[in-house]
């Protein structure tokens, strides 16, 4: 029987009187892909943070591995290993490659203040697995050669890649992607699709919000359209194709 590590149940989220999110059903098999597509100001990015705890839902439910997680806070829920990326690339531009993925185990890090004061030569052992981490976590995306550039010296493409590997650094059971290919080229685009494919082999659980039909029809287990702030569809490539619901909310009637 196929895990459900993540579920929706009648999620709403409101903004004064605007209605974002508008009782949301989804649920995420464990090991798949799935992706969330819709219009822009569908509501697709605010179920994202709802989930990681940057909102706090109006109504309703949230539930990882069958445990509610609505409205805490954005460390407990990393702390549980659900990591993201965002819409805009959010990395320390003046650290170093290798620095940014460091910053994603510090959500792993067992030393605070008063160990490293009185325990240095532990503070020195996990300093040195950070950074071994790090570094693996950068070849696995294939920036391995940059690790002692600075973040924001990257084009966009590897930014991207970059804020995968620190999330990945985070050692996540699921891990929700905003728009990655957003601002790629074609080839750049390709060469995601296949790193997000190769995430998924690792039995780590995706969830994508994205634009590139043709990557996400290509890569996903399972599709929800998002119309409005609801789900109005849910399944494989093909069926989503076919649906008329979803062809009248992208094309019109």
């Amino acid at each position: 029987m196929t895990e459900i590590i993540l579920e929706l149940k009648k999620l709403r989220k409101n903004f004064g009187g605007v209605v974002a999110v508008d009782h949301m059903d989804l649920t995420v098999e464990s090991g798949s892909i799935t992706s969330m597509i819709g219009p822009n100001g569908a509501g697709k990015t605010t179920i994202f943070n709802l989930i990681t705890g940057f909102l706090k839902p109006s109504a309703g439910n949230i539930l990882y591995r069958n445990t509610d997680i609505s409205g805490m806070k954005p460390h407990v829920i990393a702390r549980k290993a659900i990591a993201r990326t965002f819409q805009n690339v959010q990395v320390f531009p003046q650290m170093t490659v290798l620095e940014n993925v460091m910053v994603g185990r510090h959500i792993r890090s067992k030393s605070g203040f008063i160990i490293s004061v009185l325990v240095p030569p532990f503070c020195r052992r996990e300093d040195k697995k950070n950074r071994t981490d790090a570094e693996k976590w950068l070849d696995y995306v294939g920036l391995g050669h940059e690790s002692d550039k600075t973040a924001g010296s990257l084009s966009l493409g590897n930014q991207r890649k970059l804020e995968i590997a620190r999330a990945l650094a985070m050692e996540p059971k699921i891990i929700l992607l905003d728009e990655p290919a957003s601002g790629l080229n074609a080839r750049e685009t390709v060469v995601m699709g296949r790193l997000i494919e190769k995430i998924r082999k690792m039995d780590i659980t995706v969830v994508l919000v994205e634009h590139d039909m043709e990557l996400v029809m290509d890569i996903s287990d399972q599709i929800g359209v998002i119309n409005f702030g609801r789900c109005i569809a849910t399944g494989n490539p093909a069926e989503i194709q076919s649906n008329p619901e979803v062809i009248a909310a992208y094309l019109g009637e």
